[in-house]
């Protein structure tokens, strides 16, 4: 028998466990949610679905999740249009800034959200800005943009120039060539680079925290309500509900990415 057949069995293990720890915080969070005590506490007092009906009852954290869904459609638009266009623009062109406009689109990956979030506010307090939703989303842009640059440029990496050259030789301009060849090819990776970045969006904290005003959005409301044990529970079907949003539209990007590779 080989090493790597012996390896096998060994390597599912591993695996199978990495999977249950990921995911056992989630599951801890469903049994909580449906629990009838307010306290995060073994044994469980009951099995009850009245947080889930208090969360449609709670004005103030409605109005956060919107918020939050407002920012991440906005920002996550703004951030595929941007990166779809740099990707363009690295992988269809020479120039000399090339390098720098690829560690420039790239760099926010590697900042810190804290160190990013307190340089974001300087500069939004030293330009005037008022906090509100609009600067969340400046900044959402910001950390997103990486993520749907690389999705867009792994696509057109791929794809066959060929049929740019046969579509100008046929008297198309570039521009139209990239409307109606380049983007519809590319249009599989572009949707799973928008879902991805209104995920990233949505459930980003650290920024919204320094950058959200009056107006929070729900990672920023939640973060202010675990303080409260009676609004805890509510707390916690809200995210129950939330997490299986964000994983159903990662699997999503996920299912959207492998077809169009």
């Amino acid at each position: 028998m080989s090493a790597s057949k012996r390896a096998a069995p060994a390597l599912r293990g591993y695996v199978w466990l990495l999977l249950f720890l990921l995911y056992l915080p989630i599951g801890l969070l469903f049994l909580f949610s449906v629990n009838a005590n307010t306290s995060l506490t073994f044994p469980l007092k009951g099995f009850t679905f009245q947080w889930y009906e208090k969360l449609f009852a709670t004005p103030a954290l409605l109005h956060a999740v919107g918020n939050s869904l407002l920012v991440a459609v906005g920002s996550s638009l703004v951030a595929t249009i941007l990166g779809t266009m740099i990707a363009i623009l690295l992988s269809r062109f020479e120039f000399r800034a090339k390098g720098l406009l690829t560690g420039l689109a790239t760099l926010p990956l590697i900042v810190p959200y804290v160190v990013l979030a307190v340089a974001l506010l300087v500069l939004f307090r030293a330009a005037g800005i008022p906090l509100s939703l609009v600067t969340i989303g400046l900044a959402h842009v910001v950390v997103a943009l990486p993520y749907t640059t690389l999705i867009v440029f792994a696509r057109l990496v791929g794809f066959d120039r060929g049929l740019e050259d046969a579509a100008m030789d046929l008297g198309a301009t570039y521009p139209r060539t990239l409307l109606l060849v380049l983007v519809p090819i590319a249009a599989p990776a572009i949707a799973s680079a928008w879902i991805t970045a209104f995920t990233v969006s949505f459930d980003e904290f650290a920024l919204a925290l320094f950058l959200a005003g009056k107006d929070p959005t729900f990672p920023v409301y939640l973060y202010g309500q675990l303080r409260f044990a009676t609004t805890l529970p509510v707390m916690i079907a809200t995210a129950v509900l939330l997490m299986a949003a964000s994983l159903t539209l990662i699997l999503g990007a996920e299912v959207i990415r492998r077809r169009a590779s």
